[in-house]
């Protein structure tokens, strides 16, 4: 299965289905089942590198659909596979507008997705799909840019 490495807390909000568009500097062609892998950056690091409305949004996405009031960063895991999707589309970011972004084909990404990735104009966004968390995190090591990943132990997901 193809895997992409997202740090936290990206990779969360993908996983927790808070996130539809991973932003790259580069296109995909590829189409078809992807893992989403949790870096190992610390993930208290990357938040405090946001703005605070940025992680005001992440937290309040986070905290919503877990069902949680607090301790969000605890249940980041890094290092591990965390949830699986289907690449569907990856679109190139034409324009901005006063309430978000364009992309190509007259698609807009509203807010809180815009502020979840970077949509400046010519960079893409990798559209996910038919998202699952996984029921325990799988611990991997992760690479750039799209990487084969092969489950230890013969877990077998089902096609998406």
């Amino acid at each position: 299965m193809k895997a992409i490495t997202i740090h936290q807390p990206w990779a969360t909000l993908i996983a927790v289905g808070a996130k539809q568009y991973e932003t790259r500097g580069w296109a995909t062609k590829y189409r078809g089942p992807i893992a989403i892998h949790a870096s190992k950056k610390d993930p208290h690091d990357m938040m405090q590198s946001l703005p605070h409305d940025v992680q005001r949004l992440m937290y309040e996405q986070i905290y919503d659909r877990l069902g949680i009031s607090s301790g969000a960063l605890k249940r980041m895991p890094t290092g591990c596979v965390i949830a699986t999707a289907n690449l569907s589309n990856c679109f190139k970011s034409v324009d901005t507008w006063t309430d978000g972004y364009e992309l190509e084909g007259h698609r807009l990404v509203y807010s809180p997705e815009y502020e979840f990735g970077d949509f400046s104009p010519g960079r893409y966004a990798w559209e996910l799909t038919d998202v699952q968390q996984l029921p325990e995190p799988i611990p991997a090591k992760g690479q750039q840019r799209l990487w084969n990943w092969e489950p230890e132990g013969g877990v077998v997901f089902e096609k998406i």
